[in-house]
């Protein structure tokens, strides 16, 4: 090996095993193999790795410290929260079966529930899941899913687990829970009965806006269908994005507990404001906190768009979740995709506010939008 060429392709490797501190960034495509035989065992279960979509230790140890926080036996990691959703969906239903889903879930789950599953021949039935009446008479035979989220998208109403997962039981549903606003710091919907827990690991488990990651997690046998089509859809999440979610997830409490008191702080201080008609805030979440979101209905007679260009340091932004606070607009985001109507039906207008709140100062944060309200 004396060519140029050859010497910096096959450099000097380091050994295989240091003791890193921290995970090490696997950034590779595939794995590689001493022998035929060796690459065999891989089909045999005696080798983890051969080609990382269909895994890696970095994709593996996001899906294995949320399914620990969650309390769950088995997960898979995904690479969006669409993606963690779908993988999910498609681990149980197929052509010509129904999912029932709450009404209020995210914008973007609706799209894909209600138009995207509908051209594979999965159709969505969306209920108030506060109708216990209604959510049974929805149930049909073909119906396989039970769908919800701990803490729904854009107002915050705080679902019923227990009393969900009773019903999915009894009704041979698969219970599946987005928690992604609650986080296990705060609710493990799978102690609660849930068969399938879904993140999108992009907001509070990576916890720093600079990754789009997804995670589900839940029984064994539902989390092999759901790798089955991540692998097979191609849904996989990149070796460095899995270690950047990693990394945020080690101060998921800390980033919590800070930003849920803060939210309590700034909930309250919005509830006195004259130029603010309803502000939705969850009770009753954990003895932890109620989460980090706080949604708005600006008054009648303001201007929401003073009332966004006026916000000084605080970011419009189309999600939410990191350690800065900003705001978005889900009549143009996150809800963009619902016509009017559908939008009338959850709630959302042009008035509607959705902050996320970041681990500052409270009284800075009350001060910023103290400065939006007075000019919108």
């Amino acid at each position: 090996m004396d060519s140029f060429n050859t010497k910096a392709v096959h450099g000097e490797k380091l050994p295989k095993f240091i003791q890193s501190k921290v995970t090490p960034i696997y950034q590779t495509s595939v794995f590689s193999f001493d022998s035929l035989e060796e690459m065999e065992g891989y089909y045999n279960g005696e080798s983890p790795y051969l080609y990382t979509r269909t895994g890696n230790p970095n994709s593996d140890e996001l899906a294995n410290v949320t399914s620990r926080l969650e309390g769950a036996p088995a997960g898979v990691a995904a690479s969006s929260g669409l993606g963690a959703i779908m993988a999910a969906v498609l681990a149980v239903a197929k052509n010509g079966d129904h999912i029932l889903a709450a009404r209020d879930v995210y914008g973007g789950t609706f799209y894909m529930l209600k138009e995207e599953l509908a051209r594979m021949g999965i159709e969505t039935s969306f209920v108030d899941f506060e109708d216990q009446e209604a959510v049974e008479a929805a149930i049909r035979p073909e119906t396989v899913i039970l769908y919800t989220e701990s803490i729904t998208n854009p107002f915050l109403r705080v679902e019923n687990l227990e009393k969900m997962a009773d019903l999915a039981k009894q009704k041979k549903l698969v219970f599946i829970v987005d928690n992604t606003f609650a986080t296990p710091f705060l609710v493990k919907p799978y102690e609660f009965g849930a068969d399938m827990v879904v993140h999108s690991a992009t907001k509070y488990i990576g916890g720093h806006s600079d990754v789009s990651a997804g995670v589900v997690v839940g029984k064994k046998e539902y989390i092999a269908a759901a790798r089955s089509r991540v692998v097979n859809i191609g849904l996989n999440l990149s070796p460095f994005e899995s270690w950047l979610a990693c990394r945020g997830a080690k101060t998921l409490g800390l980033r919590m507990e800070r930003q849920s008191a803060n939210a309590q702080k700034v909930s309250e201080w919005l509830r006195m404001q004259p130029k603010v008609k309803d502000v939705f805030y969850p009770k009753g979440v954990s003895e932890k906190g109620n989460g980090a979101i706080v949604t708005i209905h600006l008054a009648d007679h303001t201007d929401e768009a003073a009332f966004f260009r006026s916000l000084g340091w605080i970011q419009i932004v189309p999600s939410l979740a990191g350690v800065e606070t900003t705001v978005s607009w889900p009549f143009g985001t996150s809800h963009r995709s619902l016509n009017a109507e559908e939008k009338a039906a959850v709630g959302v207008s042009e008035k509607t506010v959705r902050i996320s709140i970041g681990i500052e100062e409270a009284d800075d944060i009350i001060g910023e939008l103290e400065k939006a309200l007075a000019k919108a």
